[in-house]
C-alpha cells in the first residue's frame, strides 16, 4: 500500500492510526518547510525515526549525556564520510564505543523527541514506501540513527507528544516556540542511563492513548475502528463482527494474510446458534481465552481468515443496550508469539460498549426530531 499525500490533507497523527492498525512496514518520508524527517515501521511499530528539525544528532545525543567522549564521535564521523550508507549509531556500536542496551535506550528517547516535532508540523508532503525499511539512501538526512530491535506503539508516541505539548504550552507558554523540545526533562536526562525503568504494559498504555478519543467520538463506526487499533496493539490479527440475532456479519479486520481482506470480511455471515461454542460466548456475555471449539461454524471462519488453526484463541463481546452487538476475536496464529495482558483491552471494550448505546440514543433522539 502506497500513502502519498500533503499533511495539510491528512495530519501525522491520521497516517500513524492507519498504518498501526494495518500492522504496515516500511518508510514514512516526510518533507516540509522545517525541513525532512523519516518514520521507519515495522509490523506497524515505530522503529526508526530521525529528523534535521532539531537541534542535535543521535551521536550528540550521546555526546551530552556523556556516553561517549567528542574524540569517539568525531572518530565517527570520519568513518562515516567514508562510509556515508552506514550510520553513526551503527559505526558507535562496531567500534565497541556504546552498547546495544544503551542506543536501545538512547533511540527510544530520540523516537519520542523527533515524533513530537513532527507533529508541529502543519505543512509538508508525505510519502508511505511499503517494505522500504533500509532509508539510508534516502533523501538529505545527515543521519538515519539507530534501528530499535523492538518497536514502539504509535499510539503511546502520539500520546506522549499531546501530553508534552499541553505541558510546554500551560507551563512555558512563550519560552518554547521554535526549540527543540524534549520528552524528557533536561534534569532528568542522565538519570534515565544508570536506571532500566519498569516497562508499562501495552494494554495500558493502548488504555490511555485512545480512552480519550473514546469520550466524544462522532459515530458508531469511529467506535469499531478504535477497538481494532487497540486490539491491534496486542495482537497479530483479528477480526470485529456486528452480532444480529440469529447471524454474526464481519465488520472489519486487522493483520490478516489474505488476499482483499477487508472485502472478504465484509462477506462471512455466519449462523452462531449453529455453533454451541459461539452461542455460549454470546449467552454469557464473557470473554473467552484458549482452544477453540471445533464445529462447521468455527471450520469456515478459521477457513475465511487463512493460516490454519490457532492454539488458542480470544473472543471479546462488546456489549450496549444489555445484549451482544458486536464480537471481536483475535490470535497470534501468525508469528506464534505469546500473547500479552489483555485486562486494558477488556476494560476499554466496556467503555466502548457505554459509548455505542451512547451513540445508538443519539441517533434515536435525531429520528425523533426529524420525524417531529
Amino acid at each position: 500500500m502506497s500513502l502519498v499525500g500533503r499533511l495539510e490533507d491528512l495530519a501525522l497523527s491520521d497516517i500513524f492510526q492507519i498504518l498501526s492498525i494495518g500492522k504496515k512496514t516500511g518508510t514514512l518520508f516526510l518533507k516540509g518547510s522545517r525541513g525532512d524527517a523519516l518514520v521507519v515501521f515495522k509490523n506497524g511499530l515505530v522503529v526508526r525515526a530521525e529528523t534535521d528539525d532539531t537541534e542535535s544528532t543521535l551521536g550528540e545525543d550521546l555526546l551530552k549525556a556523556g556516553i561517549i567522549k567528542d574524540t569517539i564521535l568525531n572518530l565517527a564521523s570520519e568513518v562515516k564520510a567514508s562510509l556515508p550508507s552506514k550510520s553513526i549509531a551503527d559505526i558507535l556500536f562496531e567500534l565497541g564505543s556504546v552498547s546495544k542496551e544503551t542506543l536501545e535506550k538512547a533511540a527510544r528517547k530520540r523516537i519520542e523527541r523527533v515524533i513530537y516535532q513532527l507533529l508541529l508540523w502543519q505543512a509538508g508532503d508525505f510519502q508511505f514506501e511499503p517494505d522500504d525499511t533500509n532509508p539510508q539512501n534516502q533523501g538529505k538526512m545527515p543521519d538515519v540513527g539507530w534501528e530499535l530491535s523492538k518497536g514502539m506503539s504509535p499510539e503511546y508516541l502520539l500520546m506522549e507528544g499531546a501530553r508534552v505539548h499541553d505541558e510546554s504550552t500551560q507551563i512555558r507558554p512563550d519560552s518554547t516556540a521554535g526549540q527543540d523540545i524534549s520528552i524528557e526533562e533536561e534534569g532528568e536526562w542522565d538519570e534515565a542511563w544508570g536506571m532500566q525503568s519498569p516497562a508499562e504494559r501495552q494494554d495500558i498504555i493502548s488504555l490511555k492513548a485512545l480512552t480519550q478519543e473514546l469520550r466524544f467520538p462522532n459515530s458508531a463506526s469511529e467506535i469499531t475502528l478504535l477497538i481494532l487499533r487497540f486490539a491491534s496493539d496486542i495482537f497479530q490479527r483479528g477480526v470485529l463482527f456486528i452480532v444480529g440475532d440469529r447471524e454474526i456479519v464481519g465488520l472489519g479486520q486487522f493483520g490478516l494474510d489474505i488476499e482483499m481482506p477487508d472485502e472478504k470480511i465484509r462477506e462471512i455471515i455466519l449462523p452462531y446458534p449453529d455453533s454451541d461454542f459461539l452461542k455460549k460466548i454470546i449467552v454469557e456475555k464473557r470473554p473467552y481465552k484458549g482452544a477453540i471449539g471445533k464445529d462447521t461454524t468455527i471450520e469456515i471462519l478459521m477457513h475465511a481468515i487463512g493460516s490454519g488453526w490457532p492454539d488458542e484463541g480470544y473472543f471479546f463481546p462488546i456489549i450496549a443496550e444489555a445484549k451482544v452487538v458486536a464480537l471481536l476475536y483475535c490470535d497470534n496464529l501468525t508469528t506464534g508469539e505469546k500473547v500479552g495482558e489483555t485486562e486494558g483491552l477488556e476494560i476499554f471494550i466496556d467503555q466502548a460498549g457505554l459509548a455505542l448505546e451512547k451513540s445508538l440514543l443519539q441517533r434515536r433522539i435525531q429520528e425523533m426530531e426529524e420525524r417531529g
